[in-house]
């Protein structure tokens, strides 16, 4: 069947933003896209220096727990994602798709939108010349067996929030030593800067994210794989 128009989709790029301020802003267009009040709509920022949670994670995964990241500067958070603890900070893209999964490539099916997310980062690595991968088990996007892309949503009555986080510089990289990051303890973590050699540019890989988001969810002639 043929896609009658082109899917709407708002891009909102904010900047560098404390979590907690962008936490209750998705819960509020959630509210709002289960209403239909607003088009599909993705998020993107970088936050201030934050460890999240979800509900079922290991509390030794959050090394020496919560009092302790806080002290390095950081804040905390658990929250209604899946996944288990990671970082979102300064030298990282992170992305939140607030989007009616019916609108989209993938249909009503959590998996086929887990795994075009997975695809839509490999785009955007594949745009840069890096061969990125998945790995049978795991969430995310690798490359070389480190992880340079987390995911972590939410639904809810087949509406997104939460997402995914890219990282791009080697500023982000001391942050994970003090947790066990998605945690997987026996896989490092990496970054476009440490891949390509240079940091590139945070508007070049949001332009990047922007088209690939596009792509692979809202392309007639594109599925995400399975």
């Amino acid at each position: 069947m043929e896609r009658q128009k082109e899917i709407q989709l708002d891009v909102q790029w904010l900047g560098h933003r404390a979590y907690a301020e962008i936490w209750e802003l998705q819960k509020r267009l959630l509210e709002q896209r289960i209403a239909a009040e607003i088009p599909d709509t993705l998020l993107l920022v970088e936050h201030e220096p934050v460890y999240t949670w979800g509900k079922r994670t290991d509390p030794e995964h959050l090394g020496a727990g919560p009092a302790a990241l806080q002290a390095l500067g950081a804040d905390t958070f658990q929250v209604e994602r899946g996944g288990e603890v990671t970082y979102h900070g300064p030298g990282q893209l992170t992305g939140y798709p607030i989007c009616n999964l019916a609108n989209l490539n993938c249909g009503r099916d959590l998996h086929k939108y887990m795994r075009g997310l997975e695809e839509m980062i490999l785009r955007v690595l594949e745009s840069y010349g890096i061969k990125g991968e998945r790995i049978e088990g795991l969430t995310g996007v690798w490359v070389g067996g480190a992880k340079v892309a987390a995911l972590g949503v939410r639904v809810r009555k087949w509406c997104t929030m939460h997402g995914f986080a890219l990282n791009v510089t080697d500023e982000v990289l001391p942050w994970f030593g003090h947790i066990v990051p998605c945690g997987i303890g026996d896989r490092p973590v990496t970054t476009l800067q440490n891949l390509l050699g240079e940091a590139p540019q945070l508007d070049d890989v949001r332009e990047r994210i922007v088209a690939a988001f596009r792509e692979t969810f809202m392309a007639a002639d594109r599925s995400p794989e399975r």
